[in-house]
């Protein structure tokens, strides 16, 4: 199994502990920083589809997860702007499925991210994901550098 530690309480480590749809998904931020991110969840019987596999929609939210904790960890609050996943091998119930997010490029408000789903037990990639984000303002903000809800002057 690999063995990654959660650096700190930076600001994706913040963001993680607010978001609910992630957590209640069983998913569990392992580090954060420096654009990167390692997110980490067990595939339940509840996520699995007609065919007896992951449904791809939970694969996919897994792997925005870490996206979304890699983009975050600069600091100013971080969107996506788009994301394209490709499905290489199926996973299953019971399987602990790893999230490995690596910043690719950013400048100005843009980044590139590439996230790597791969299975804890024996390192198979499940799916590559790229998300692009959008930087839309510092954390406590509506988005624009003024405080949330007033109108800048």
């Amino acid at each position: 199994m690999t063995q990654l530690k959660e650096t700190g309480q930076g600001p994706a480590q913040r963001m993680f502990a607010a978001d609910r749809a992630s957590r209640g998904l069983g998913m569990e931020l392992l580090r954060a920083g420096d654009g990167s991110a390692a997110v980490r969840m067990t595939v339940t019987a509840d996520m699995v589809n007609g065919h007896g596999v992951a449904h791809g929609g939970y694969l996919f939210t897994l792997a925005d997860t870490a996206f979304a904790c890699a983009c975050n960890s600069h600091g100013p609050v971080t969107v996506a702007a788009g994301a394209d996943v490709v499905f290489t091998a199926p996973a299953h119930e019971g399987d602990v499925l790893l999230a490995v997010a690596e910043e690719r490029t950013r400048s100005g408000r843009s980044g590139v991210y590439d996230v790597t789903v791969l299975r804890d037990a024996d390192g198979r990639v499940i799916a590559e994901f790229r998300g692009r984000s959008r930087t839309v303002g510092e954390r406590g903000t509506g988005g624009r550098g003024t405080p949330a809800g007033k109108e800048a002057s």
